[in-house]
């Protein structure tokens, strides 16, 4: 009888991931929808993390010489200024880069802090259910019962602006999605065979939950949180948008949308590209997350 060297037994254990890889890099190639979001987050994130370089301009320069320049294409454009300046001659292009790099920030900022926070919360209520379920549930219906723009506003009024208070206003809102969706995952989950028998041979409750039981409920926190980061994306844009983000001398695309109104009639750009940037942003978030959703449903899945 043959045997097998362990070197061949890690080859063979690493074949079905291999594959596993190769069909969801072939599958994503064959979605239009799903390379298209790729491709423009792709350069979104490029932008963010290289403003310094990409930026033409300081975002907060300004030159009341220069000011409303129109895009370059236009007769009045120039050169200089590809996508235009403001009323007070800032250039457009350069505060779009700088302000890829706030909006995106607190998208991933805030939903990795809110997921973490509703994954442990809803393991815990999912897993020993009682007062403890009952305490969670209830406070999360407490949240949900608010609408969720008044109690962000309420919660600044309270905190103050600022970037680290929008972060955690945001936080602060955001579990609740992900404690239910936990909370039910665990629930059906904890009822299997394979998580009694490994209650039954002795394993501990934290043993059982981050082994058999947490690795479960991963697929669906990770397309909930890809789409929540279009939420989050779109309550920032707005709340700096109301001037209750960060602070004003940091370029964001909602401030930039909030200065822009004045001007929609007679320098409609100053509005027009950061609205561009965040629908961008948002549609393509939205279609990998759809996409992400059809790769893991498996009610969706194509064999």
């Amino acid at each position: 009888m043959a045997s097998t060297t362990p070197e061949q037994a890690l080859q063979i254990g690493a074949q079905p991931k291999r594959q596993f890889r190769y069909r969801l890099a072939g599958r994503f190639l064959r979605e239009p929808s799903a390379v298209f979001a790729g491709v423009v987050l792709a350069v979104l994130v490029l932008a963010a993390v290289a403003a310094p370089l990409l930026a033409p301009y300081n975002p907060n320069a300004t030159d009341l010489r220069a000011r409303n320049i129109p895009p370059a294409w236009q007769r009045a454009g120039s050169s200089a200024h590809w996508l235009g300046t403001d009323p007070v001659g800032r250039d457009i292009l350069s505060r779009i880069i700088y302000g890829a790099r706030v909006s995106l920030s607190v998208g991933l900022i805030v939903t990795a802090l809110a997921a973490m926070i509703g994954v442990l919360v809803g393991l815990l209520a999912g897993y020993y259910e009682g007062w403890i379920d009952e305490v969670v549930m209830r406070l999360a219906d407490l949240f949900l019962a608010f609408p969720f723009i008044l109690l962000a506003i309420t919660i600044i009024a309270v905190l103050g602006s600022g970037l680290t208070n929008l972060i955690l206003v945001l936080v602060i809102t955001g579990w609740v999605q992900y404690a239910r969706l936990v909370r039910g995952l665990v629930y059906s989950i904890k009822r299997n065979q394979y998580v009694e028998a490994a209650l039954v041979a002795g394993a501990v409750d934290r043993r059982v939950i981050l082994r058999h039981i947490l690795p479960n409920t991963l697929a669906p926190v990770v397309v909930l949180a890809t789409l929540q980061v279009a939420f989050v994306l779109l309550t920032e844009s707005a709340l700096n948008f109301l001037g209750l983000g960060v602070n004003p001398t940091i370029p964001t695309w909602g401030s930039m949308v909030n200065e822009g109104r004045l001007y929609i009639y007679n320098a409609w750009w100053v509005i027009t590209f950061p609205g561009v940037a965040i629908m961008l942003a948002v549609l393509s978030i939205n279609m990998l997350g759809d996409w992400l959703r059809d790769v893991f449903d498996p009610t969706l899945r194509v064999v």
